[in-house]
Formats: structure tokens, sequence, C-alpha cells
């Protein structure tokens, strides 16, 4: 909430734009309905959340799988969900979901990832196939690694599965 409140606070000054942030944990149960409730209505809802663990089908866990499916799958379903209702009685709207390019790069030392984001890849190819009819947009965008913390905690995790030792990191930067 923190990172968030200062992006908005900079967006404020920069833009002049009204800005709110609602921070909670959309893994909570009813939080996306509650959520909804206390914004009301909007124009165009984006979906993002980038929490799936790396790792090849033996260094997964399950529970982790499931955990971060749970907020990321769901959680962009759930969303949908109940946005695309209220965007179709306002007349229109757009939703984005931001997925990652390894639900069309298949990787199997992401493979939680990988899975995850081609699921919602399909998704969201499925509600867009027919939301036009609706006067709603829904686009999926696939990013590449973007230089966040998430993406050493990846890389470490891709050096222990490939080398045995988290320390050896870097190496991975050029793949």
């Amino acid at each position: 909430a923190v990172n968030m409140e200062a992006i908005a606070k900079r967006l404020r000054a920069t833009y002049d734009a009204n800005i709110t942030v609602w921070p909670m944990d959309l893994n909570e149960s009813g939080a996306p309905k509650r959520l909804a409730e206390a914004v009301g209505d909007v124009d165009i809802l984006i979906n993002n959340a980038g929490v799936i663990p790396g790792g090849n089908l033996f260094s997964t866990t399950g529970e982790s799988w499931r955990a971060n499916w749970e907020l990321k799958v769901y959680g962009y379903i759930n969303m949908c969900r109940i946005y695309y209702q209220r965007m179709k009685a306002a007349g229109g709207g757009v939703i984005i979901n931001d997925i990652g390019n390894a639900g069309e790069r298949y990787d199997a030392d992401y493979i939680a990832g990988t899975t995850g984001n081609a699921s919602l890849m399909a998704f969201t190819r499925a509600l867009g196939g027919r939301s036009l009819d609706d006067n709603i947009r829904v686009v999926g965008v696939n990013p590449g690694p973007v230089d966040t913390s998430r993406i050493y905690k990846l890389l470490k995790r891709r050096a222990v599965d490939w080398y045995g030792d988290e320390s050896r990191w870097e190496e991975l930067l050029a793949t």
C-alpha cells in the first residue's frame, strides 16, 4: 500500500488526477465484491498480479501453486465477473488483463506461472471474443521480465533448481 500511495501521490501532482488507493488482500473471502462496493462503477479495470512462484514441477509445492493461482488466475476471473456486469449495465468499459509472456513462451522452470498465464490468456480471449456485443473491450498484455524484486526472486529459485546454489542467480541474467 505504501508503494501504491507513493505512485498515486506522484500521479496526482503530475496530472492533477483524482486517485484513490484501495489496499486490500484480494485473496480474502469476498474481497473483490467489497472492493467493487467501495469503489463503485469504473470505466477501466486493470487486473495486475504477479505472485506465481518460480520453479519446476518438483520444486513448486502444490500449496504454493494453489495459493498463488488463487490471487492471479482466480483473482482476475473474480474481478471480471464483478466488473463485467457493472460495465455492461453502465453501457460499456475496458478490462485489461496484465498476464505475462510465460503464457506464450512455455517454461518448464516456471511451470506454475506458464500454466496460469496460458489459462489467463485463454480466459481473456474467450471473454473478449463476445464482449464487444456488450460494448466492453477485454484485452490482455503479455510483458516480458520486468526489473522488480520479484524477477530476482524467480532468478534465485531457478539458480537453486539449475545449480543448487541461489547465489549464482546473476549467471542467469543473460537468459
